[in-house]
């Protein structure tokens, strides 16, 4: 999700989304599990961040920081337990195909939501059927391309019918950010529903409530005792997360004792002087998440939509820019190799991915070369130097976003090739503002879904993307539904090579950088998972 943000499925009908796993099992601090309950001697938590919450209704936002609450107050019918990226029955008691276009889920009995309702399969099929529905551009729906219908048999038996049989994904769409289940006593059927509206009205089932919310400034959870899921009960009493403006005083809060977790997101320089503090302990673990640039095919320079355009030249301007990025340079000197260079679009270790990129441009073994982007440039016959307007965001991806974005323009004006104008805009601004044409070039982050390189694949590349960007491939359509249906292993992995060599020559984003988690606790907090499920609980954190 882009960053998850931070996708889109076009469907076994065009595509679904996954994110293979860097690794099975992310680094902790403890062992962890359930067991824990509302008096549990765990204690409370505090967590700090600088995450924005843009709605707590799963159909109205697609995000790192709105995910992290869903991941704490909702039920899912699927999800990973701790340590691992494979899914398993949550508050569903099984789950499995029963045809090659049905997936049949029963579920537990005797579920309720926080405030009393029972929760069945008519709660189920109104959680996806108002996913669908709603649509909202910033919300999952697309990862649900592939959905036909749902079916609530009887009160615990749900009947998934979808578009194109055996798709090698649908447990994983069952445990990502179009999956939450809500009361539909509680939510609308066909708008997003508010913040306060969900708050008051308690539709929570997962290992925690909420008793207390000011949006982007605190949120307070405690257990709920009747949760069913599989994942346990939380090991603490309660959590209460804090939301800092900016990294530096989120840095002093952790540093000085004050909360008792900080993750996300501190830059690469504060992880590195807080190794020196005796009060705290750094925890990473397995990092799906990239950074790159997205180029609106309507509105970049020579778009379909400016007074000269030209599809060649603007291509030519997008490999031109590809070649001129230093991607270890923004590693090293930006990020204090807490990240990597990204030659492709999938990240390295996972299953299918390619380093295409690292071939096609810049001086063929990974660094940027003037000589090539002038090459391209005039053979396309484009007049330099190119005004490129450049929008990044600081306050959603991290301080350091500065730092990237002022070296990017840098290598990007090298020889005189671009003339970038760089700006900032504040995150619930810049998440309208990229779906509605007003950026023609940006910067986005992406974590994965669930664990499937297609999750770096088709929420990007599909006609129906998520990114809104207006970039159309129907051979990378075709790819997509093939290798999301396709059975065989090896086969599979080659049509995922395929993939990533079209969008690598059509670049309608440009990968920059691979990163890990990392989070920063009290030097007495226990119990932190950061594993390869990229879901931060709360439940295990104990101090």
């Amino acid at each position: 999700m882009s960053q998850r943000i931070t996708r889109g499925r076009l469907g076994l009908a065009l595509g679904a989304f996954g994110a293979t796993a860097l690794l099975l099992a992310g680094c902790t601090t403890s062992s962890t599990g359930g067991g824990g309950d509302e008096g549990s001697e765990g204690g409370e938590i505090i967590v700090g961040t600088t995450d924005k919450i843009t709605s707590l209704d799963p159909a109205g936002s697609y995000d790192n920081g709105s995910f992290a609450v869903m991941n704490q107050v909702y039920p899912f019918l699927l999800n990973s337990v701790y340590g691992t990226a494979e899914v398993t029955p949550d508050i569903a008691e099984s789950a499995e195909f029963t045809s090659p276009t049905e997936y049949t889920v029963k579920l537990k009995s005797g579920l309720t939501f926080a405030n009393g309702n029972d929760l069945t399969a008519s709660d189920v099929k109104f959680s996806f059927d108002r996913m669908v529905a709603i649509n909202d551009p910033n919300g999952p729906a697309s990862l649900l391309g592939n959905l036909d219908s749902v079916e609530a048999v009887d009160d615990t038996t749900v009947v998934f019918t979808l578009k194109n049989g055996n798709d090698q994904i649908w447990p994983q769409i069952l445990s990502s950010p179009a999956a939450p289940i809500v009361d539909e006593d509680v939510f609308s059927a066909d708008a997003v529903t508010s913040d306060d509206d969900i708050v008051a009205g308690e539709p929570f089932a997962g290992q925690y409530t909420i008793t207390s919310y000011k949006l982007n400034e605190l949120v307070a959870y405690k257990p709920f005792a009747d949760y069913q899921g599989n994942l346990g009960a939380p090991e603490n009493t309660a959590v209460n997360v804090q939301y800092y403006a900016d990294a530096s005083n989120l840095k002093l809060a952790i540093g000085n004792g004050d909360i008792d977790v900080a993750f996300r997101s501190l830059s690469a320089t504060d992880i590195d002087d807080l190794k020196g503090n005796d009060k705290v302990k750094i925890v990473d673990g397995p990092g799906g998440e990239i950074r790159y640039i997205v180029f609106n095919f309507d509105t970049q320079p020579y778009g379909a939509t400016t007074a000269e355009a030209d599809e060649a030249k603007a291509l030519a301007v997008r490999q031109a820019a590809a070649s001129l990025v230093d991607r270890e340079a923004l590693a090293t000197d930006v990020y204090k190799d807490t990240y990597s260079a990204l030659y492709s679009y999938v990240p390295e270790g996972l299953p299918g991915a390619t380093t295409p990129l690292m071939d096609l441009y810049g001086d063929g073994n990974g660094g940027p070369s003037l000589d090539k982007a002038k090459e391209i440039l005039e053979a396309a016959g484009v007049e330099t130097p190119v005004s490129l307007s450049l929008q990044y965001n600081g306050d959603h991806y991290g301080p350091s976003s500065g730092d990237e974005y002022a070296a990017i323009k840098a290598q990007l004006e090298e020889g005189g090739l671009f003339a970038v104008d760089l700006q900032q805009t504040e995150w619930v601004q810049y998440a309208e503002d990229r779906t509605a044409d007003v950026y023609p070039a940006y910067q986005l982050g992406w974590f994965p879904d669930y664990s499937d390189a297609d999750n770096y694949l088709s929420p990007f590349f599909a006609t129906e993307n998520f990114l809104g960007n207006h970039y159309s491939n129907p051979e990378v359509d075709e790819l997509i539904v093939a290798e999301q249906t396709e059975g065989d292993h090896d086969t599979r992995m080659e049509m995922l090579g395929e993939i990533q060599d079209i969008v690598a020559n059509d670049l309608s984003t440009l990968p920059l950088l691979q990163g890990k988690q990392v989070a920063v606790v009290g030097a007495d907090v226990e119990g932190t998972t950061l594993d390869a499920s990229f879901k931060f609980r709360y439940a295990p954190l104990t101090k």
